[in-house]
């Protein structure tokens, strides 16, 4: 099995470096503090670091780390499906990579793949591979864990969500019990000024014909609202029930960073491959992009109408 092949080569390394995609979010950030965590548990005189640029908004799950060199070291890559977006770390500055992720696959790292598209999040692989394998484990890196995996299945709401899923979750629970409330809390708790972005953004949603939407928000409203676009960004999330929209978006400017930050979610069509043709991707349905223009974002918009408006057909919705 798989899992023994990279629990080998965990053990073969005296030096590990733990990186994720850029534009962290819970469950790369999760999983890589969570493999991290367990790797220092069983084996103590191992170096492992976990890096990449951090969020504060995040910092309830964990710290991240500095590497000194990078030198006859293994590179473990969570979450993280292509070269380019890998954070803080390149795969040809390593003896060995491994790749753990559950994205469709897009680049080779040259070294041991591990892929499931089936799993909720990353943070499930890893709790399978922990599960599988003389990995320790403990309650915080079980509360890490989860932490990842609540947030990237939408608290179990997406078809990712399995009978795998929650035997896994069953598992660690029973065996590394945590405080579920405190991990709710930290995940979905928003101060006053997000949820009346959140009134902002419903309220101004554009709509097209065929269920598309979107709304553009500007560094103006950002501002206004004392919201910075991550956090911005991240709502896409709360807009899953709406009856009316099949795929919606939110367009974010970043000054900051020079570019705009589309977030993608559907309840049918397939978007990942748009999200890639603009230098992104993701799940078939949750991808996002990063583009430098409002006007390239709207084409996106265009390009998800044209989709959806197939989607309509050939399931003969409406009729």
């Amino acid at each position: 099995m798989m899992f023994k092949q990279i629990y080998k080569n965990i053990k073969k390394y005296d030096k590990i470096v733990i990186a994720r995609h850029i534009g962290v979010d819970p469950d790369a950030l999760a999983s890589q503090l969570a493999l991290r965590d367990s790797i220092r548990l069983t084996f103590p005189n191992k170096e492992v670091y976990a890096v990449g640029t951090y969020s504060n908004r995040f910092t309830f799950i964990g710290k991240l780390d500095k590497v000194p060199d990078f030198s006859n070291s293994l590179l473990i890559v969570c979450d993280t499906p292509d070269i380019r977006r890998i954070d803080g770390a390149n795969p040809k500055d390593f003896d060995s990579v491994i790749k753990i992720d559950h994205h469709p696959f897009i680049d080779d790292f040259g070294g041991i793949e591990y892929i499931d598209t089936s799993a909720s999040s990353a943070s499930q692989i890893v709790m399978d591979l922990i599960n599988n394998t003389k990995l320790k484990c403990d309650s915080n890196i079980s509360k890490t864990l989860y932490y990842g995996l609540v947030s990237d299945s939408n608290r179990f709401l997406f078809e990712s969500s399995t009978f795998k899923t929650f035997s896994l979750v069953s598992t660690f629970l029973e065996k590394y019990p945590f405080n579920i409330k405190e991990v709710y809390d930290n995940l979905y708790s928003r101060p006053l000024n997000e949820v009346r972005l959140k009134g902002y953004i419903s309220s101004n949603m554009n709509v097209t014909d065929n269920g598309v939407g979107y709304i553009e928000i500007t560094d103006d409203i950002l501002n206004k609202y004392k919201v910075d676009s991550a956090a911005a960004g991240n709502m896409v999330n709360d807009f899953n029930f709406i009856r009316e929209v099949l795929v919606w978006l939110t367009i974010t400017e970043d000054v900051k960073l020079g570019l705009i930050r589309v977030s993608i979610r559907s309840r049918g069509p397939i978007i990942n491959k748009v999200a890639e043709k603009h230098n992104g991707g993701g799940h078939i349905y949750a991808s996002g992009c990063r583009v430098n223009t409002f006007e390239e974002a709207l084409s996106i918009v265009n390009e998800l109408d044209k989709i959806t408006e197939e989607y309509i057909k050939e399931n003969k919705l409406g009729e």
